[in-house]
């Protein structure tokens, strides 16, 4: 409904006996004019029946009980009709509308104010603490209802979730959303509460040099948890700051001054900021459904996906830490603290030989898809965790798991949905003929499992391996793992398992120039065949990542597994691929390693990502295999392919197409070795950079003619890039490979940042 100036002018001058000038004004909600009588200004406001009466006359009673508190408040009052009512109804096109007069306040908005300095924003937490100081213990009943930007009901943002079309951004607020869930709803009701102005954002607050001159629209006024006033102030002060936490400080240092905050209220402040971000988020994408024009509905989208995304980057440790100090509590960061009694009490409760990594070690808390948050306030990206596929704390993993664990989980005797969903989903991404699946909780037991079932198809022992390799940590996975049996305390090799020789295109003696390599590192292969016909042995299988890890983060040369399949199969054998850490769209231009090499394999065996860091892992080979492996003994693995697992299982095939993960894992993946190509180009330390996807690998030599491991220099570029907040590993024969494996999150974003640092580090070498 849209009044015309002429009627806006009637309306004042037959009501309130104004005669002014009109200029209409934008609003999110309601319409708004403004008027003009000589040197006076007023604001009128046009509401209709769904705003409510009632909540109108609420927004009238709190602006009467401030000002009786004290006559100098800088909100606006009401001008009363010729009936001495703050509210004129009359109707237009046979809708009932309510008129209401404000006084006009000067100021410049917050949004548009310059140079914003702390003093500022010290007064702005200064002046929302006196209101809600001011605010405790009024009550109106209207205010007692249900909305939606109430922080208390956030989780109802979920129902926009989806209309948020960047996977990136949409992942993002879902995960707030699960945070709000875990962290701040079960203590939500402990909580303080009042009546609250609600929407204390850019376009309401009105500044004056240094100070708050003014706060408008008290439309969003509703009885709430009380802090979620100073939340929302914060939000919007936060907004387009290089430097949002130290906004933040100011804004509750000068609130608490005002109005003594809880530790408890403090303690949950940095989710209910995000929690204002995603309602804001879900709302806008929502109305960008819809189709409508209102600027108003989008007009801080873009600084509101900038905020979120620096808060994501934000430790909220670091924020809880820097929000008490705010207030004067005490810390909960110990610095100084080098971890000696948990190092201790590990040293005496945990194996020895499980090692930690860093020279300076990290006690990482908390994380949120590709970040890893310490107890110290750090915040690191994770390079190497390919274990979370799809991100740490994936909110729709992680609810898949909630769901299915407070339904059910036992073994896999009885009939159960989930199992056979899994394991539909599962094969309809591998090719036909590999439709069977045999479920396990790591894949360490998943490759026992696909020896044991070579061993019985083929009726023989021996198995041909890549030297390097490395297959687990169950007692035959070592005994497939050179990596494992050639090291320090290894036992050596067991006669019937065969070393051929790692196709390496860089070290070894075919290169990557030669068109051949491939063909000539198979031959290998064939050579440990022909040796065991002489010996009258047949082969039982051949075992190989289909891109090499703890081998050198190497990919295979072209024809490579072709021919050796062709060997293998020729000789009885099967051909196994480890997918372990190298599937599930992780090269990016293929679903699985194996496709790179365009061949086919017996079986795949599967873990670490299928299950996000869930114990679950996985055997597929033919109905063919699997008929006959059905020999009588029965294979039953008490938790392998239970129902908690086959949801997780789902779900993350289900974030990887949902989200087009494989495809972000190709463009990422392309930005990272570019940037990494031209690092080679510029330092000499870098031999060579090779992958796909987001598995890629940086071999560093301190001579590129002697190939002379840069070891030393090695460790020095993984502590100064965790130092500089990136997490990275080191692997290959002589550990000077980089091992950059990230979660399929990773941004590109992420990428130019560790290049970026990497140039850093380097030229400080």
């Amino acid at each position: 409904m849209k009044f015309t100036d002429s009627e806006i002018q009637e309306i004042a001058r037959n009501h309130y006996n104004l005669d002014c000038e009109i200029k209409s004004l934008n609003g999110y909600d309601e319409e708004n004019y403004l008027l003009t009588n000589n040197d006076s200004k007023f604001i009128l406001k046009v509401a209709t029946e769904e705003h409510g009466f009632h909540l109108l006359d609420a927004q009238i009673a709190v602006s009467k009980h401030l000002i009786s508190k004290n006559n100098a408040y800088k909100i606006q009052s009401y001008l009363v009709n010729e009936k001495s009512e703050e509210i004129t109804t009359i109707s237009k096109d046979n809708q009932k509308c309510f008129i209401r007069i404000l006084s006009f306040l000067e100021g410049e908005f917050w949004v548009d104010k310059k140079n914003k300095t702390p003093e500022l924003n010290q007064d702005l937490g200064s002046f929302v603490g006196k209101l809600d100081a001011d605010l405790k213990g009024f009550n109106h009943a209207a205010t007692n209802r249900y909305y939606e930007w109430d922080l208390k009901n956030t989780l109802d943002a979920r129902r926009n979730l989806h209309h948020i079309k960047s996977h990136e951004n949409r992942r993002i607020v879902s995960y707030f959303l699960l945070q709000f869930e875990m962290e701040v709803l079960p203590i939500l009701h402990t909580l303080r509460s009042s009546v609250i102005h609600n929407d204390i954002n850019d376009y309401n607050v009105l500044t004056r040099e240094n100070t708050i001159n003014g706060l408008i629209d008290f439309g969003d006024v509703v009885h709430s948890q009380t802090i979620n006033n100073l939340a929302i102030a914060c939000t919007y002060a936060m907004l387009d700051s290089n430097d949002p936490l130290s906004i933040a400080y100011q804004v509750i240092k000068g609130y608490h001054e005002k109005y003594p905050l809880t530790e408890k209220e403090v303690n949950i402040l940095y989710y209910l900021i995000a929690a204002r971000l995603c309602i804001s988020l879900t709302k806008s994408a929502f109305n960008a459904s819809l189709d409508t024009d209102n600027e108003h509905h989008f007009i801080t989208e873009k600084p509101a996906l900038f905020l979120i995304n620096q808060l994501i980057k934000i430790n909220p440790i670091k924020a809880e830490d820097s929000f008490r100090k705010a207030c004067g509590f005490s810390t909960i960061i110990n610095q100084e603290d080098t971890y000696e009694e948990l190092m201790k009490d590990r040293k005496h409760f945990i194996g020895k030989n499980l090692s930690i990594s860093y020279n300076k070690k990290l006690k990482i808390d908390k994380a949120a898809l590709q970040y890893l948050y310490d107890d110290k306030g750090n915040t690191y990206v994770d390079c190497v965790n390919n274990v979370s596929h799809v991100g740490h704390c994936h909110p729709t993993v992680v609810k898949q798991m909630q769901i299915q664990l407070a339904k059910l989980n036992t073994n896999t005797r009885y009939l159960n949905d989930n199992i056979l969903d899994y394991a539909k989903k599962l094969t309809a991404t591998l090719p036909e003929s590999l439709s069977v699946c045999y479920f396990t909780n790591s894949g360490s037991e998943a490759n026992d499992l696909a020896i044991r079932i070579s061993r019985f198809i083929t009726q023989q022992k021996d198995v041909v391996v890549l030297d390097h390799a490395y297959h687990g940590t169950s007692t035959v996975a070592i005994e497939l793992s050179p990596y494992k049996f050639d090291g320090k305390g290894g036992s050596g090799k067991m006669p019937y398992i065969h070393k051929a020789q790692n196709p390496d295109t860089y070290r070894g003696p075919f290169k990557s120039s030669d068109d051949k390599a491939g063909e000539k590192y198979a031959s290998d292969v064939k050579r440990i065949i022909d040796d065991l016909a002489k010996e009258g042995k047949g082969i039982s299988a051949f075992i190989c990542e289909t891109l090499l890890g703890v081998g050198g983060q190497i990919p295979l040369p072209k024809n490579y597994l072709n021919e050796v399949y062709g060997y293998i199969k020729a000789a009885g054998g099967l051909c196994i691929a480890d997918e372990v850490q190298v599937g599930f769209g992780r090269v990016g231009s293929k679903f699985w390693g194996f496709e790179l090499q365009d061949c086919l394999p017996d079986i795949v065996v599967l873990g670490k990502p299928i299950g996000n860091g869930h114990p679950l892992a996985a055997v597929v080979t033919t109905q063919e295999i699997a008929d006959k492996f059905n020999n009588g003994m029965e294979y039953f693995n008490t938790f392998g392919g239970n129902p908690v697992s086959m949801a997780t299982g789902l779900s993350v095939l289900n974030v990887i197409e949902e989200e087009e993960l494989q495809n972000n894992a190709l463009e990422v993946g392309n930005v990272l070795l570019e940037g990494m190509r031209k690092l080679m180009d510029k330092y000499e330390i870098i031999g060579d950079v090779r992958g796909h996807g987001l598995f890629v690998g940086a071999e560093l030599v301190r001579d590129r003619v002697t190939l002379e491991p840069a070891i030393t220099e090695i460790d020095i570029v993984v502590e100064k890039l965790k130092y500089r907040g990136f997490l990275i590993s080191t692997d290959g024969p002589l550990y000077n490979v980089l091992k950059i494996k990230p979660p399929l999150v990773f941004s590109k974003e992420n990428a130019n940042d560790f290049v970026r640092n990497l140039d850093e580090v380097l030229s400080e070498l």
